[in-house]
């Protein structure tokens, strides 16, 4: 049996990109689509069947669990601070998932030359978020309500839990 060493933050974008993938996938795929390799994804998937966050074949990630773990552990395990003004990609509650949602004067933006706002800079989930999510609108949106979790205030942490609930539950249209 292998052991748990804990999760890595790439680990719950892994999970949450099969959450937003309609299709069949294959590891490969996964990688592409992440900017993660097919061996990491491999692991990946390893340490969230250990951990309970997806069945024993790693096809069905366990909803109810993930997001139990988003919602109580994320901010915790993965913290997270704003930093320095950089130009980026707007997240968390600046991001366009939460259009119509909130009036907020901060912008929380993940650092990226060639981004559309300028704000405070947040470090993605892992480095190569910024990447993905230029690719991806569902992955961008999970990503984003992800760090609602990870810096929100409380209206912005239910707003986040309410969608990602919707999105889980495949309620929710982009």
């Amino acid at each position: 049996m292998k052991q748990h060493n804990g999760m890595r933050p790439h680990d719950i974008a892994v999970l949450l990109k099969i959450l937003v993938t309609k299709d069949n996938w294959l590891n490969k795929d996964l990688a592409n689509s992440l900017y993660i390799s097919t061996s990491e994804i491999s692991e990946s998937l390893n340490r969230s069947k250990i951990a309970g966050l997806i069945d024993a074949e790693k096809r069905t990630v366990f909803k109810n669990n993930l997001l139990d773990f988003l919602t109580q552990g994320l901010a915790y395990v993965f913290p997270v601070q704003a930093g320095a003004m950089a130009r980026g990609i707007p997240t968390a509650h600046s991001a366009p998932v939460f259009k119509n949602e909130l009036i907020a004067e901060e912008v929380f933006v993940w650092p990226c030359a060639n981004g559309p706002k300028k704000g405070q800079a947040v470090q993605p989930l892992y480095p190569n978020a910024v990447l993905a999510v230029q690719k991806d609108e569902k992955l961008y949106d999970v990503l984003a309500l992800v760090d609602a979790l990870r810096l929100g205030k409380v209206r912005e942490r239910e707003i986040a839990i309410d969608k990602l609930t919707q999105i889980f539950n495949q309620e929710y249209a982009h």
